[in-house]
């Protein structure tokens, strides 16, 4: 090939789109979704994932498939799970929340691992920094941990003169311990006691939340899950009928009956951590790429059950959300 000929190619390339980069070579590039709940369509982070690939330039069926895994909702599958998807020599996992990214952790140290949310990626060990994680794992991070006294916040906002929360967490999910440790240390200072109250399974949500009402607690403080993110129904119309004013820190918990959310747009992670996956595939070391957090927060309130409730929201708390519904 003359110089010519190849200064015009590499101009060529340059000039390219950049969805051109993906389709290079006829390559297909396999992605692993680990998954540890059920496989619902349409599930909203899923599809913003997806739809952050297409905009990079990546055509399912042409230069990229996705393998799926879903635990179903119960965690003590995603280590095979996680185990199967390096079988499938998959050129990168998505770990959706803190007990996927784990199970991906244990699986491989060379396959990248992008984290589409965890609450607390350097407590949990995967990443040494936000700023510079090391090792195969970076992502995004929903911050939950630090939205535990946020959350208790805004409860207190809205219902004055608690003495008692619950708090219902995952032991199976790594981040809740630390969720819960904030949500205690700002409930000290306020001179409220927490309840903590334990499900890993849908099946045990009933009997947890009944415990809280045996406590005498007055309201609830529902951590985001994969478990419990599917349950937000059951979960809302269980804490109404024992008379739980609720707060949790997925939205959707709001559309379903819930008085209060407070969280991150977990869609807009997932398309994110599209971006993550096309900078890896173009060379990128995960552990040079640093974690971002979440751009936007949502507080949602609804009046209806608040009603219902006989919680009286206050106008200037109404006024901060960006949702209401009546």
């Amino acid at each position: 090939m003359t110089r010519r000929a190849v200064l015009r190619a590499l101009l060529g390339l340059a000039a390219a789109p950049s969805g051109a980069w993906a389709q290079r070579d006829g390559k297909v590039w396999r992605i692993g979704v680990l998954w540890p709940g059920p496989a619902l369509p349409p599930n909203p982070r899923i599809e913003a994932f997806r739809q952050g690939l297409r905009d990079l330039g990546y055509v399912e069926g042409r230069n990229l498939e996705l393998v799926y895994r879903y635990a179903d909702g119960d965690y003590a599958r995603l280590p095979a799970l996680a185990a199967e998807l390096v079988r499938q020599n998959v050129d990168v996992i998505l770990g959706a929340g803190a007990p996927s990214v784990s199970a991906a952790q244990r699986a491989t140290t060379t396959i990248p691992i992008v984290i589409g949310t965890a609450g607390d990626p350097v407590g949990t060990g995967f990443a040494k920094s936000l700023a510079r994680p090391g090792g195969n794992i970076t992502g995004l991070s929903d911050l939950s941990s630090d939205l535990g006294s946020k959350l208790l916040d805004l409860l207190t906002s809205a219902v004055p003169r608690l003495s008692r929360v619950g708090v219902l967490t995952n032991p199976g999910n790594s981040s809740h311990g630390t969720i819960l440790v904030s949500i205690q240390s700002a409930a000290s200072g306020k001179g409220i006691t927490i309840v903590p109250v334990t499900a890993r399974s849908a099946d045990e949500i009933d009997a947890a939340l009944a415990r809280l009402a045996q406590e005498k607690a007055g309201a609830l403080i529902a951590t985001a899950d994969p478990v419990f993110n599917v349950q937000t129904k059951r979960i809302a119309e269980t804490a109404a009928r024992l008379r739980l004013p609720s707060i949790s820190g997925y939205t959707p918990f709001v559309e379903d009956g819930g008085m209060m959310s407070y969280g991150p747009d977990f869609p807009e992670n997932f398309r994110r951590a599209a971006t993550y996956v096309d900078k890896i595939l173009k060379g990128a070391n995960p552990g040079d790429l640093p974690i971002e957090l979440p751009t936007k927060y949502e507080l949602a309130i609804n009046m209806k059950t608040a009603r219902q409730l006989g919680v009286a929201i206050p106008q200037q708390l109404r006024l901060r959300a960006d949702r209401v519904i009546e």
